[in-house]
């Protein structure tokens, strides 16, 4: 069963798919792994064995455009549903009562001061119409997503392992080449006002609350102090307002270049998951959302993409576009789970908490018929 990544970097005009022609991908310990690989990276927010990490091997790479039908023989486009690994959990997804139980147990940790920030997340399944081929919608709604969302990382993928995901993801962990790298600060979310307007009159009639600018500083703050221990030339532009499908969000980009004894694996190890996943202190909120969040993450705030690949006819240098997985769904024969989270400080309220991941999932929602 071949394994594949479909994927479209923001306002890109092509198509991009990379195939693993025969195997499995390869499953690695963790980020450091990465230093020196090359391949599509399917990575989930913590590494066990029910969610490895993967690197798919670039047997394969193609490119298309988004109109083109991907008219390869044999069709990657084929799923294995029945192989464990690749079923969603069990696990019944959070409803209405268990997000608000979980979100006292988050909230009492950060009014108690144990933490600066937690992010929780939640997950909500939608039952699929019967008929036609799962595989062949999937990638129906992957020309939907790029479509509709033309800023942000869009991407399809198949592993025996990981099962089938799609993703549609405006944050950036790492992407560059050996010359210059990049990866932003992602926090804070409102709704795009309705009246249609230009990037920048949106920007200048945004009016962010003190717990985004908050939670966008810390984000910030982090990464910037990660990014020194391996890198001399660290620059910040920032913060700004970007618009992310139907969100608005609180965005600062760095650009640096790695030190000549730093691998881009070590790196990784550093920043994933960063804070606008997981929360401050790090270590200590991953083992906090591991042991009390009330669903599974699996891929969900992991991260995927390609790692080292030479992928455009017009840029020759091996090239890698690394995006946290937001705004995602696993996708079965009968049901997907769309996820979602929201970054909580001390100031959150359940209520608008709720709402946001409500119009974080709609970025999913809206691309898939459902009963």
């Amino acid at each position: 069963m071949n394994s594949f990544a479909l994927y479209r970097l923001p306002f890109g005009q092509t198509v991009t798919l990379v195939r693993q022609s025969e195997g499995s991908p390869r499953q690695l310990d963790g980020c450091r792994d990465l230093n020196g690989q090359s391949g599509f990276v399917v990575a989930p927010f913590a590494v066990s064995e029910s969610c490895p990490l993967l690197l798919i091997s670039a047997d394969a790479v193609s490119q298309f455009a988004l109109d083109d039908d991907f008219g390869v023989t044999p069709s990657p486009f084929v799923v294995d549903f029945k192989s464990p690994t690749a079923e969603p959990t069990t696990d019944n997804p959070a409803n209405r009562e268990s997000y608000a139980h979980d979100f006292r147990m988050f909230h009492d940790e950060l009014c108690a001061g144990r933490f600066r920030k937690l992010v929780l997340s939640r997950c909500s399944e939608l039952s699929l119409p019967l008929g036609g081929g799962i595989d062949e919608d999937a990638v129906g709604w992957f020309r939907q997503a790029c479509l509709r969302y033309p800023r942000l990382f869009i991407a399809l993928v198949y592993t025996p392992q990981s099962g089938l995901w799609l993703t549609a993801t405006p944050e950036i962990l790492l992407e560059g080449d050996d010359r210059q790298w990049r990866t932003i600060a992602l926090a804070g979310t409102m709704p795009l006002p309705e009246q249609p307007a230009s990037d920048a009159e949106v920007a200048a009639a945004a009016r962010w609350s003190a717990k985004d600018i908050e939670e966008q500083r810390l984000v910030a703050s982090y990464i910037a102090d990660c990014l020194h221990r391996f890198s001399a030339d660290v620059c910040e532009y920032g913060p700004r307002t970007v618009r992310a499908a139907h969100l608005l969000h609180l965005r600062s980009d760095f650009t640096f270049t790695l030190s000549p004894r730093a691998g881009v694996g070590d790196l990784l190890q550093a920043l994933h998951p960063t804070p606008a996943v997981c929360g401050l202190p790090k270590e200590d909120a991953f083992r906090f959302i591991l042991t009390h969040e009330h669903s599974p993450r699996r891929y969900y705030s992991g991260f995927m993409g390609p790692l080292n690949l030479t992928s455009t006819t017009d840029n020759p240098l091996p090239t890698t576009h690394l995006y946290v997985t937001l705004r995602c769904m696993q996708l079965s024969e009968t049901c997907c789970r769309l996820y979602a989270g929201g970054g909580l400080l001390k100031e959150s309220s359940e209520l608008s908490e709720w709402q946001e991941t409500e119009a974080k999932l709609d970025t999913m929602r809206l691309l898939v018929p459902h009963d």
